[in-house]
């Protein structure tokens, strides 16, 4: 598996350098969100560890350039001195798949890098397809009505999941087991996620396909639904 790290405090990156590279692991490093950015664009990684707080560019610049610009879909794990739900939702929504505050238990980061490269692997090769919604799993392309829409990793999974049960309303609890088992992250991470979704695949189009049902959970139809 090859890792990017991208941190500028030297003894944090030494150790994680070290810790991974003794599981096997290929490592490359940067001490600044520059550096980092253009390696995480131009290679090709399992997944990228990346500080919120660089010099050059910050993590959640870095990681939002990635997504848009670069349109890396890469599992992002994104390390952090501050705790605050605004940083987390904030670095969710720039496109991180998972979050880590300093301090941390360094066999932690290592079991959770597993997890974000096995999200990958696990997702099955078909085609599926809701009104004029299409995913392809093998070309991890996800179209609707002729656009390509580019998505981040949870994002992918998220649409997957509801495109691999159309027209049934899913609970919350069962979105958040599909998207990362038996560890979610906060309450408000799932909420986040799914508005990002829908910016991307209902609001630039005339008819709406992802709904909240309010009590019950989240429903992908091209059906009539209530939602809010």
């Amino acid at each position: 598996m090859n890792i990017l790290i991208v941190e500028d405090i030297q003894d944090i990156a030494a150790s994680i350098y070290d810790y991974l590279e003794t599981s096997g692991y290929t490592i490359d490093a940067a001490s600044d969100g520059i550096t980092g950015l253009h390696l995480a664009a131009t290679k090709d990684y399992d997944v990228i560890i990346l500080d919120l707080g660089l010099p050059g560019i910050d993590g959640v610049d870095l990681c939002r350039r990635l997504r848009q610009d670069a349109q890396r879909t890469v599992p992002i794990l994104m390390l952090t001195a501050r705790n605050s739900l605004e940083q987390k939702l904030e670095g969710f929504k720039s496109g991180a798949d998972d979050y880590l505050v300093k301090p941390f238990a360094l066999k932690e980061l290592a079991a959770r890098v597993k997890v974000l490269s096995e999200r990958i692997t696990r997702l099955p090769t078909t085609k599926l397809r809701v009104g004029d919604l299409t995913l392809d799993t093998d070309a991890h392309e996800v179209i609707r009505a002729g656009k390509q829409i580019t998505l981040n990793p949870v994002q992918f999974r998220l649409i997957q999941f509801l495109m691999q049960n159309p027209h049934r309303v899913i609970k919350r609890e069962e979105l958040e087991y599909a998207v990362w088992q038996d560890d979610p992250p906060d309450s408000d991470a799932l909420r986040t996620h799914l508005s990002n979704l829908r910016q991307l695949i209902d609001k630039p189009f005339d008819q709406q396909l992802l709904h909240t049902v309010r009590g019950f959970g989240y429903i992908l139809t091209n059906k009539n639904a209530e939602d809010d």
